[in-house]
Parts: structure tokens; C-alpha cells; sequence
């Protein structure tokens, strides 16, 4: 019976056991991941480590195919579908033979029916529940979540898909990355497709438009990687510092309707600087009775609905609550309102300001002057 993404999440998540997954990423045929992947693997077979190919499609590409010729290759296995002969990865054969990394070019392939598994990233997790490090390759138009805006973007569906929950075991992403330029240089000299093909490609997917916003794509996907990256990397340090590259915007809300406001304006700011929004309401026990507890709902649904990440924390005083979760979302910004307040409520606001400052690591604060409920 075929896992569910669960159960495979579930296998490998609990402890990083088994093999380390290093994906080598692209944009687009052409752009270098399978001559990247294949050079690694080389290197580390020089190094002295039990490489061996799965499988690799060279696509007629002579410089891939003379590297592919210095590994060892485990045979594929002949599968019968409806009386024609095709060849898949041989995954048995592969955990028999029980090297320390396997090579399994092209991750989005769907295998023929009749396979061990339906898709080759299942294969994938197998070698790597195995033990065995694993090198793979995909395009960015092959993740799942992207191939909508692929598709409004290059009018090309895409058919073969990887879902966004097989690249949470990717250890390592590698971005094999050329400019659009120099691809479309590349395919004029033959080196992608054969010559005839060329003009044709070149006029659809690669449209000088349609490279670039496919590189993003994947610079974006990299970037979001790395972020990962950092944020276990802090979370193992136990470390104060706010390392995070990427901008994250905290705004802090109580019952008050006014709130939405605020969010509003933390939403605009996360838009204007392609960061993450965070909403924080910390419960202190004022907001038990319904009136309020309405108006909060209300409050969080709205947040909920700009794309915010709500956090509900309870706590003696906001500003060691917030304190404490600045530090563990590493954010990089937090949004207070301010009503109009004299008299001793307003010392009382600016003093928890003031603690609040104290007991942050280095962040960046903005008071927001809250319009009045209507």
C-alpha cells in the first residue's frame, strides 16, 4: 500500500536518521545540475567514498554523459508495460549492492506502472531510510505549490510534479544557476537540444521573460531553504543574536477592534519589504468576558486572512511575552499601537515600552498611532 506523505514525513522526521539528501536545483534544461551533481560525485569517488549511479539522463549532452562514464553504474531493470520494454531505476538491486551514495538524476519522474514505487522520490526515500547518502536533481516548475504560477507564467502545464512536503527531508539545496543570457547562448550552440530544436524552444519556454521569472522562482525556493537553514542553526545554538536575513514583522494586538489597523499597516510593511507577518496577542486574563472574546476572534480572523502567522501567548506582562517570542521567531521587527493616552496611562504605556526594549535582542520597534474604533 502506497505511504502517505504523513508516513514518510513521520519515518524521517522524528530523528535525522539515514541518509544525507542533497538536491541540486534549476530553472530551467540546460542551466548545469546534472554535470553539477555528476561533478560532485566524482570528487567525493577521488575522495575514496562508494559512489554509484542509479540513474542519470544524459540527453544526448556529450560533457554529462563522458562524466557519467567514470562512475559505476548499477543496471536498470526492464519493466514490460503493455508488451514495450522501458527501464527504471533498479531500487533493489541499488540497496543490495548498499553504497554510501547513490546518484538518482530528474526527481519529478514519474516511474512506469508495474515499478516498486509510482514516483522516483519514493525511490529516494527508500535509499535514504537506507542509509544511503542520495544526490537528485529537479527543475523548479516540477515543485508542486509553483506549477500554477508556471503554468500563467509560460502557458506550459506541467505534468510531473514533486509535492512541497519531499523537499522538508532535503538536507542540502544547490542552486545550479546561469543567467538567462548565457542559457539561451547555450542552447544556440547545441548544447542543450539539437540544433533543429532550438529556434522552436527559444520561441516558447525559453522566452527571455519566462527564464527570468523562472529564476526567480528558484532563487526564491533557495532563499526560503537557507532561511530554514538558519533558523535550526540558531535554534541548536540556543543563540540571543537575530541572524535572520530575511525581514520578519511582528505586530502585537489585543481585543481592541482598532488592532485591525495595525495589522493592516504590518501586512503593507511585510509587502514593502518581502518579509513574513507575525501576529502576537498575549493573553494576561483581561479578555474573559464575551464582548471581547468576539472582538479578538474578529481580530485574529483578520489576521489570519492578510497571511499572518497568528502566535497566542500567555503572560504576566506583554513586553517580557513578546520579548520571549521576538527571540524565538528571530524577528526583526515588532509593530505597537499606541492609543491616546495621558495622564498615568501613558507613563504606564511607555514604561512597558521601555522594558519591552530591554529585554529584546536587537530589533527594530515601530509605534503606530491607532485610529479609534467606529
Amino acid at each position: 500500500m502506497a505511504k502517505t506523505p504523513e508516513q514518510w514525513l513521520e519515518e524521517a522526521a522524528p530523528v535525522k536518521k539515514g541518509g544525507v539528501f542533497k538536491l541540486f536545483l534549476g530553472y530551467a534544461p540546460g542551466v548545469g545540475k546534472t554535470y553539477s551533481m555528476l561533478s560532485e560525485a566524482i570528487r567525493r569517488h577521488s575522495r575514496g567514498e562508494d559512489v554509484v549511479l542509479g540513474v542519470v539522463e544524459t540527453h544526448g549532452r556529450k560533457a554529462t554523459a563522458e562524466l557519467a562514464a567514470q562512475l559505476e553504474q548499477v543496471p536498470r531493470r526492464n519493466v514490460d508495460y503493455k508488451g514495450a520494454l522501458f527501464e527504471e531505476m533498479d531500487v533493489d538491486a541499488i540497496l543490495v549492492r548498499k553504497p554510501a551514495v547513490a546518484i538518482v538524476d530528474e526527481l519529478a519522474h514519474t516511474n512506469i506502472e508495474g515499478s516498486k514505487h509510482r514516483k522516483r522520490y519514493e525511490d529516494v526515500y527508500e535509499l535514504l531510510d537506507a542509509g544511503i547518502d542520495v544526490l537528485s536533481t529537479m527543475n523548479i516548475q516540477h515543485l508542486e505549490s509553483v506549477t500554477p504560477t508556471v503554468q500563467g507564467i509560460t502557458g506550459i502545464q506541467v505534468r510531473e510534479t514533486v509535492p512541497d512536503w519531499v523537499l522538508k527531508r532535503v538536507d542540502e539545496v544547490v542552486m545550479a544557476d546561469l543567467t538567462p543570457e548565457a542559457l539561451q547562448n547555450r542552447m544556440r550552440r547545441g548544447d542543450v537540444y539539437p540544433l533543429e530544436r532550438v529556434e522552436r524552444a527559444l520561441g516558447n519556454f525559453f522566452r527571455p521573460g519566462n527564464l527570468i521569472a523562472l529564476r526567480e522562482l528558484a532563487l526564491r525556493q533557495v532563499a526560503h531553504a537557507v532561511d530554514r537553514s538558519l533558523e535550526t542553526y540558531l535554534d541548536k545554538q540556543d543563540s540571543r543574536r537575530n541572524l535572520g536575513l530575511r525581514e520578519r514583522i511582528a505586530v502585537c494586538i489585543s481585543s481592541n477592534p482598532a488592532a485591525q489597523h495595525l495589522v493592516a499597516r504590518g501586512a503593507r510593511m511585510a509587502q514593502a519589504l518581502d518579509g513574513e507577518l507575525y501576529v502576537i496577542y498575549v493573553d494576561r486574563g483581561q479578555d474573559d468576558n464575551e464582548p471581547n472574546q468576539k472582538t479578538l476572534q474578529a481580530n485574529i480572523q483578520f489576521a489570519e486572512n492578510v497571511g499572518a502567522t497568528v502566535v497566542r501567548v500567555k503572560g504576566k506582562t506583554v513586553a517580557e511575552a513578546v520579548a520571549e517570542v521576538v527571540h524565538e521567531k528571530h524577528l526583526t521587527h515588532v509593530v505597537f499601537g499606541r492609543s491616546a493616552t495621558t495622564g498615568w496611562k501613558r507613563y504606564l504605556y511607555i514604561s512597558a515600552i521601555h522594558r519591552f526594549l530591554r529585554d529584546a535582542p536587537a530589533v527594530d520597534v515601530h509605534i503606530v498611532t491607532q485610529e479609534p474604533a467606529h
